[in-house]
């Protein structure tokens, strides 16, 4: 544990000075995994063989001094696609399923020498707040049991807040990185759409999703995300940009910069703890020099509505190459070929899943597509300018990244719209494809509180400045779950 609380700066000096090894952080994993993957189930799938064969493959070859993070231990959300590594998307219908190819993040991160610890839990498909819709367990939040982790990520949240590993990818389509970095006291970003290839992400909306990482400092958060970002041939979303440089200014004050906070952010529904702390924060914010302003972005009450929407129809169209037919999880009362697709699905699909089919299926159906798609388009357009109207004279917006802090498990199990809710804050920033980064900003009800921060469109670089700035002022994320 005590080397897992190390940054991956000093992890890689210390594996430089050959004070330890690759071999010896895999086991630090590993050691920690028993000790605590009873009470928190974060995990679908570890690789410790292959990964302690990779780091001694690494130890003998010798860590690169120039690569930081060679031989650092990362954890996978299980819904990234991993070469002859079992890949579930948490879902029975995705059963023995064990890809042909990796994805393109996961080529990134083996050209840099990171070892894959395993594949960790999510909701189902990524559909979901909480990561109870999985198929395989109901991961715990390390700083209290009977709470949920959020989600979909929270299986990558809770490893990192349980001390398992020090960095984990996960996805985010409507918040389902910050949400979980937030109720967990972690750090994590979800880069403007098209920053970082889809190729391998196993899709629930195509138009939303992007992968991002989970770590316990914005340093940390920033170099993983240095190295997955990248134009791909195989992703026709991902943008060519500029090699990504999000350290080189990292640590460089934020005087002058111009704040924005959206009065909507702090209003009705936000907890009065979660408020008091994100105000603090704002405080702190303004002396390290920035100035702060209120704003509106008046066309974000129909961010929920319109996500849901547009979401679901990307999913029902996503998820209908799931039929038994070629991987996965096949009924065996299938008898012909219709059989085989109805029964393989209802059997397969979680009633998350199910709920979200149907609901685009109905959202995409003659006579309803333009009083419902349409409409969600419309209204993703009026947020998208929304922000740019904002960006045009403010650097980043800040806010909290949820309206609550983490709450007990099954709370929401019967009412999916309260649950829907939680994702109101972080929504936005995936219908307006901008970047936004959770950091920690102190504790309330003894729970992690989670500060959001927006930036324009490949601008990541300045969020990691203002968010490490924040960070270095005020430590929060040194405040670690006790299990």
């Amino acid at each position: 544990m005590a080397l897992l609380n190390l940054t991956i700066k000093q992890l890689h000096q210390k594996l430089v000075d050959k004070e330890v090894t690759a071999v010896d952080l895999v086991n630090e994993v590993y050691a920690r995994v028993d000790a605590v993957e009873d009470k928190v189930q974060a995990f679908i799938t570890l690789t410790k063989e292959t990964a302690l064969a990779q780091a001694a493959a690494l130890d003998a070859k010798g860590i690169d001094a120039t690569n930081v993070l060679a031989g650092i231990p990362i954890g996978i959300k299980d819904n990234i696609v991993t070469k002859d590594i079992l890949t579930t998307a948490a879902s029975k219908i995705l059963t023995g399923f064990e890809p042909v190819y990796d994805a393109t993040v996961m080529t990134k991160l083996h050209e840099k020498d990171m070892i894959n610890v395993g594949k960790l839990n999510m909701d189902e498909f990524a559909m979901g707040s909480t990561t109870e819709t999985s198929y395989y367990a109901k991961t715990a939040n390390p700083w209290d049991l009977s709470r949920i982790p959020g989600g979909s990520s929270g299986g990558s949240a809770a490893a990192v807040a349980a001390g398992e590993v020090s960095v984990a990818l996960g996805s985010d389509t409507g918040g389902s990185v910050r949400q979980p970095a937030a109720f967990c006291g972690v750090v994590g970003m979800k880069p403007t759409y098209g920053r970082v290839s889809r190729f391998g992400l196993i899709a629930f909306a195509s138009s939303l999703d992007q992968i991002g990482p989970i770590t316990r400092t914005v340093e940390d958060n920033a170099l993983v995300l240095e190295a997955i970002a990248g134009v791909d041939v195989h992703d026709s979303t991902s943008v060519p940009q500029p090699i990504a440089d999000f350290t080189t200014d990292i640590h460089k004050d934020i005087k002058g910069m111009k704040i924005a906070v959206p009065k909507e952010y702090l209003g009705e529904g936000v907890q009065a703890g979660v408020k008091a702390r994100v105000l603090e924060a704002i405080e702190t914010l303004k002396g390290l020099g920035a100035t702060v302003d209120e704003v509106s972005l008046p066309h974000i009450e129909y961010g929920v509505a319109a996500y849901y929407v547009l979401a679901s129809s990307e999913a029902s169209s996503n998820l209908s190459r799931f039929d038994g037919v070629r991987y996965g999880y096949r009924s065996p009362e299938a008898h012909d070929l219709e059989t085989l697709y109805t029964k393989t699905r209802a059997e397969g699909f979680g009633p998350e899943v199910k709920r979200r089919i149907m609901l685009g299926t109905f959202a995409l159906s003659s006579g309803y597509y333009d009083a419902y798609y349409k409409k969600a388009q419309q209204a993703r357009t009026m947020i998208i300018e929304d922000f740019k109207k904002i960006f045009a004279d403010y650097d980043v917006i800040v806010g909290p990244t949820a309206p609550t802090v983490a709450f007990k498990s099954g709370d929401y199990a019967k009412d999916p719209i309260t649950m829907y809710m939680n994702d109101v804050l972080t929504i936005p920033s995936n219908m307006a494809g901008v970047p936004s980064l959770s950091v920690p900003c102190g504790l309330s009800e003894n729970m992690p509180v989670g500060l959001q921060i927006i930036g324009n469109q490949f601008d990541e670089a300045t969020v990691y400045r203002v968010g490490q700035a924040f960070e270095t002022a005020t430590n929060f994320n040194e405040l670690t779950a006790e299990l």
